[in-house]
């Protein structure tokens, strides 16, 4: 029995457990459901709540969302789904508290997502992927987003914010010349006679996208690099729901949240793909998760009636905060009801999005490539910034750095050099 004065040990699975508890009453309840009626058999999901992670200055939790629209065959959407949550974890290092480990997502996803399609690519399989992937970490939401499906919020006072990218060439203009700088072509199906119908479309290939994970047989320049966005919600939560473009083909992001307004997630996400076929009719695969994001002290109650739209392009969506700061998690009082901004990007260059432009001196090893995290020797590897108007200036520790092969994928996806083979596929 140990003296009055003797300090008594607490087991680390005590420790762990008391502050999982403690975690439980700062973070969200978060409550999901997802509903699909299949026409293909090419979309899947992925579910994952309470993931734990147990690094850095204690425990944490987090969720993982994912929506895979596959095209040309289901292949592409199923090896993301199975490996692109452990190539985004892989990407951030071990020795990260939960702010900066937060602060780390939108630079992981970016690598996760490369890494997942030049892995699927060197598979030799021609389909392809759209990609909704979201990840919550207490109340902040970071979304990344390859393609046409979409992920939209609406928060306890009614507004809706749309924290994702729509990759269609017939609604984006940069993406178009993006793809015609990199040696691609965009154009409608020309019938012949010089009739044209149906959307634009890349050629050679015919893919109605300019990014996707896969697609090897269309051309690098359509590229995995997610357009990401990461907000801080207020303590009164929200909603929020993920769809494929089966869902947004038929549905404006007013009607889908009105016609489930006051549901439970399952009986919402059932709803929305209902009045999205009645619509329409089932003419693609077409899948919904909704995801409420509600206080732990209180119970779930249906939404209050909508207020107007924010309205604008995605920078002025959301509350910009007052300063930069060194921290992406804001620990001051927050405006009630207030969605904050912490992040976006959506450049197709690597040179940009893995760029040491962050809070963090770790957040890459010097001799680690920062895409495939393979191991390298001291001067093997190649500056992200090799070939840009920054490279006269590197010296030999100004990283980050890739390997040959990330190296490869990231000129041909910038066209600085000439891809694989092409055949035509079939486009989404």
């Amino acid at each position: 029995m140990s003296s009055k004065g003797e300090h008594q040990t607490v087991p680390l699975s005590l420790l762990l457990k008391r502050e999982l508890a403690n975690e439980k009453i700062e973070n969200p309840e978060i409550v999901h459901g997802q509903a699909s009626q299949s026409k293909k058999g090419e979309d899947f999901t992925l579910l994952k709540t309470e993931c734990q992670r147990a690094l850095g200055d204690g425990v944490t939790t987090f969720s993982v969302f994912g929506l895979f629209d596959g095209h040309n065959g289901s292949a592409a959407a199923i090896y993301t789904k199975e490996n692109l949550l452990n190539n985004v974890l892989n990407a951030i290092p071990t020795d990260l508290n939960r702010d900066e480990w937060v602060a780390a997502l939108p630079r992981a996803l970016v690598a996760g997502f490369v890494k997942t399609d030049k892995d699927f690519q060197e598979r030799a399989q021609t389909s392809g992927t759209t990609v909704t992937f979201v990840i919550i970490e207490g109340w902040v939401i970071t979304v990344a987003s390859v393609g046409d499906s979409r992920c939209i919020f609406e928060s306890a006072e009614g507004g809706i914010y749309y924290l994702s990218a729509d990759h269609r060439l017939e609604c984006n203009e940069e993406e178009r010349e993006r793809i015609t700088a990199s040696g691609g072509e965009v154009g409608r199906l020309n019938t012949g006679g010089g009739t044209e119908i149906g959307p634009l479309r890349c050629w050679p290939g015919g893919l109605c996208l300019s990014r996707s994970i896969g697609d090897m047989d269309v051309g690098e320049f359509i590229v995995p690099v997610p357009y990401v966005k990461q907000v801080k919600l207020s303590t009164a939560g929200g909603r929020m729901i993920i769809s494929s473009d089966g869902v947004w083909d038929a549905l404006s992001a007013e009607v889908a949240l009105d016609c489930c307004r006051g549901m439970p997630p399952d009986a919402a996400a059932a709803q929305i793909v209902k009045e999205a076929v009645q619509s329409k009719g089932l003419r693609d695969d077409t899948t919904c998760i909704v995801v409420d994001i509600l206080p732990q002290e209180k119970p779930a109650a249906p939404l209050p009636p909508p207020k107007k739209p924010v309205k604008g392009m995605f920078k002025a969506m959301f509350r910009k905060k007052a300063s930069e700061s060194s921290s992406y998690v804001d620990k001051e009082y927050m405006e009630p009801y207030v969605v904050e901004e912490l992040f976006e990007e959506g450049s197709a260059m690597l040179s940009e999005r893995l760029d040491t432009k962050y809070p963090l001196c770790n957040m890459f090893k010097l001799f680690t490539c920062a895409v495939c995290q393979l191991e390298m020797k001291p001067r093997e590897g190649i500056s992200i910034h090799a070939g840009t108007s920054n490279s006269v200036k590197l010296r030999p520790w100004d990283g980050p750095f890739l390997c040959s092969s990330c190296q490869e994928k990231k000129e041909a996806m910038e066209g600085k050099r000439l891809s694989g083979d092409r055949h035509s596929s079939e486009s989404d």
